[in-house]
């Protein structure tokens, strides 16, 4: 009878069946990463070939002679703040409790789920509607309700602006972080739980001495992400505000979207995108260390 080996030596087919992929991943990812480093060191309109090298100008502008982007750099890590709590530490709960053998449980978690999968911009257009001074449906209801004092210009006003656009990218967003979460509760041992309730465990301590430490993986990759997603923002407060009023809303990926494209200065706009990206990894390579050293612990 012939015997069956199994070998774990690379193989060039192998190395066939990945070569696509990473040849379309270096033209469309990690070129334009590097062409646009590059770039952060010229000026350039766009629309001529030749790049004039500034060296460092453009970092020095953006920094010393631009305020609005300091302004966007407060409102982004302002952002980034609530939109990595907040709406995580409600879907966490959220997905506790869906977690449950609650009756409806799938269809609620359906229609929690649902605005994840709606386009940005589309839902940017739902929220505007409904932000609207005179027709929108909050200023109707409060209307309606005798609450005449209450109603002002949710997207107008840049007190309540940016607070108006996050209820917005909650309502989008925490239904894919209770996803994630639902998934790690689903890969919690029951068998230990169990075990641990017959030690006479409560529910406190069974969350605080199993689930928690389970799902520590899960909040891990939730956190990261959501990290990332808010520090680049840019699709929702484009399209409700554009960075209105008054700079109000104006965040860094947009900022620099708006210095590329729209005030034709392709240097600043990448030399705030190459900001952007440093910020990024300075906030998230310490926290995958720390959870890479307290796995291996």
């Amino acid at each position: 009878m012939a015997r069956l080996t199994l070998s774990f030596k690379p193989s060039s087919e192998g190395y066939l069946l990945l070569a696509p992929a990473v040849a379309i991943y270096l033209l469309f990812a990690f070129y334009p990463m590097i062409d646009v480093f590059t770039l952060s060191f010229s000026q350039w309109n766009g629309l001529v070939d030749d790049k004039i090298w500034v060296g460092w100008k453009n970092y020095h502008d953006v920094m010393t002679k631009d305020p609005v982007f300091w302004q966007a750099v407060t409102n982004t890590v302002f952002w980034t703040v609530f939109a990595v709590t907040i709406p995580n530490i409600f879907a966490f709960g959220l997905a506790l409790a869906l977690n449950q053998n609650l009756p409806a449980r799938s269809p609620l978690r359906v229609a929690i789920y649902l605005p994840v999968i709606i386009a940005p911009i589309a839902v940017a257009t739902i929220w505007r509607w409904m932000y609207d001074p005179f027709f929108g449906l909050f200023n109707t209801m409060l209307t309606s309700a005798g609450l005449t004092g209450l109603i002002q210009d949710w997207l107008g006003d840049r007190d309540v602006a940016l607070w108006s656009i996050f209820i917005a990218y909650f309502w989008q967003t925490a239904g894919f972080s209770m996803v994630l979460f639902l998934a790690g509760l689903q890969n919690v041992s029951q068998t230990l739980i169990e075990a641990v309730r017959i030690d006479g465990a409560g529910r406190y301590k069974t969350f605080r001495h199993v689930t928690l430490p389970a799902l520590k993986p899960t909040i891990a990759i939730v956190l990261v992400l959501s990290t990332i997603n808010s520090l680049k923002a840019f699709d929702i407060v484009y399209g409700m505000t554009g960075g209105g009023p008054a700079q109000s809303t104006q965040m860094l990926a947009m900022w620099a979207y708006t210095q590329a494209m729209q005030l034709g200065s392709f240097g600043r706009g990448s030399a705030i995108s190459v900001i952007l990206l440093v910020l990024t990894l300075i906030i998230v390579i310490p926290y995958l260390v720390w959870q890479l050293r307290k796995t291996e612990d």
